[in-house]
């Protein structure tokens, strides 16, 4: 499949800031699941400083945007073509060890009704680590309806499945933090999704959650659609949660506040 992204950031600043550095996770890497045909990512009057890969196999650019400055727009486009691997993520070199990935964050303690949960799907997930993985992701898709505007960025696994609603950031949250309390390595990703035939907009990019499994590797679940990446799917990075794995991070030097507006497309292109 043939995927086309328009992916538009717009940071505007109610007092001009006197210089902005982020630190880019925008340009994704090839895989067997992926092949970057072309990709760009530009904003009028940024200098962008070297690449280069992290450790977990993700590319990694800097941008800094000298003031004073009112206003910034970061403006991706791209086209991917996409492959189905049942999920499994394959051809990604990394050199971090997956059992970095046992840890859980501030985003992903597991506490309260997410404890609860953990202990209730163990009982009935049996079976190979593949199959509790599965029955984990239909967990969290039947714990967390998906409600937009119901939950914010800082808004924690535990709180969500005490909710009962959430977004893709709230689902990957929630199925890291019970792979990791029965000993399976998982991380966050980001990335883009195709929702429909037709060219679609939404707020921002999509999440899901990766697990380590013996003998397979890392393999994506999607409890948000309840069912694994395939050939819709766009991978950008990763990390230990959504503030790890965000796309764009960085800091401000100015006395202003920040409005940000975020808008993606993705569609497909008839080969």
């Amino acid at each position: 499949m043939l995927l086309n992204v328009r992916h538009t950031t717009v940071y505007g600043f109610d007092a001009p800031m006197r210089f902005v550095t982020q630190s880019h996770r925008l340009n994704p890497v090839d895989t067997a699941g992926q092949k970057i045909r072309s990709w760009s990512v530009a904003a009028e009057g940024a200098a962008f400083g070297a690449a280069f890969t992290d450790g977990a196999g993700d590319r990694i650019t800097t941008m800094t945007v000298q003031g004073p400055v009112e206003r910034i727009e970061i403006v991706v486009e791209g086209e991917v073509e996409t492959f189905d691997t049942t999920g499994v993520l394959r051809g990604h070199r990394e050199l971090i060890s997956p059992v970095c990935y046992l840890q859980p964050t501030s985003a992903t303690v597991p506490t309260g009704a997410l404890l609860e949960l953990v202990r209730a799907t163990v009982d009935a997930a049996r079976g190979t680590e593949l199959a509790r993985a599965h029955r984990f992701s239909a967990a969290v898709t039947e714990a967390i309806a998906y409600a937009p505007g119901t939950t914010h960025a800082h808004t924690t696994a535990a709180e969500a499945v005490e909710l009962g609603q959430g977004v893709c950031q709230d689902h990957a949250h929630a199925l890291i933090a019970m792979a990791q309390a029965t000993g399976l390595p998982a991380r966050y990703a980001s990335g883009y999704l195709l929702s429909g035939e037709e060219a679609a907009e939404d707020d921002a990019s999509h999440a899901w959650a990766e697990i380590r499994i013996e003998g397979l590797g890392w393999v994506g679940f999607d409890p948000a659609n309840a069912c694994c990446p395939d050939e819709r799917y766009i991978r950008l990075g990763s990390g230990r949660d959504a503030r790890e794995a965000a796309p764009i991070r960085g800091v401000s030097r100015g006395g202003g506040a920040e409005a940000l507006d975020v808008r993606v497309e993705v569609a497909q292109r008839q080969q």
